[in-house]
C-alpha cells in the first residue's frame, strides 16, 4: 500500500464529507441555531418588557398609595372637623337648656317667693284683723279702724 494513495484517498473522501456536511448536515445545525439564538433574544426581550411593565406597575402603586394616603388624611380632616362641629353643637344646646332650665328655676323660685308673700299678707291680714277686732270691742269707731287697717293692708 502506498502512503500517498492513501493520503490521497483519505482527502478525497475528507473532501467528499466535509462538501456534503456543508451541504445537507451544517444547513439545518445552523438554522436550529439560530432559532434557539432567536428564542433566547425573544425570551430575554420579553424579560426586559416584564421588567419595565412591572416597574411601572410598582410606580403607579406607589402612586396610588400615596393618593390613598392623602385622601384617607383629607378624609380623617374631615371627620375631626364635624366632630368638633357636633360637640360645639352640643355645647351650645346644653348651654341653652341649662339656660332655659335656670330661667325656669328663676321663674318659680319667684312665683315662691310670690306665693310665700302672698300667704304671709293673708297671715298678717288675719293677725291685723284680729286686733283689729279686739281694738273694735274696745273702741265703737270702726270707720277709723277699717281705715287703718286697709291701709295696713296695702302696706305689707
Amino acid at each position: 500500500m502506498n502512503l500517498n494513495a492513501t493520503l490521497f484517498a483519505q482527502i478525497a473522501v475528507f473532501a467528499i464529507l466535509w462538501w456534503f456536511t456543508m451541504k445537507f448536515v451544517w444547513p439545518p445545525i445552523t438554522k436550529a441555531l439560530d432559532e434557539r439564538a432567536q428564542k433566547v433574544a425573544d425570551g430575554l426581550a420579553a424579560a426586559d418588557k416584564a421588567k419595565a411593565e412591572l416597574a411601572a406597575a410598582n410606580s403607579r402603586v406607589k402612586e396610588q398609595l400615596a393618593q390613598s394616603a392623602d385622601e384617607m388624611t383629607k378624609r380623617l380632616a374631615d371627620a375631626e372637623k364635624r366632630a368638633q362641629a357636633i360637640v360645639e353643637e352640643a355645647k351650645k344646646r346644653a348651654d341653652e337648656e341649662g339656660a332655659k332650665i335656670v330661667a325656669a328655676a328663676k321663674a318659680e323660685a319667684e312665683q315662691q317667693v310670690v306665693a310665700a308673700r302672698e300667704a304671709l299678707r293673708e297671715q298678717v291680714a288675719g293677725l291685723a284683723v284680729k286686733g283689729a277686732e279686739q281694738i273694735l270691742r274696745r273702741e265703737i269707731n270702726a270707720g277709723v279702724h277699717a281705715e287703718l287697717l286697709s291701709r295696713l293692708k296695702t302696706e305689707l
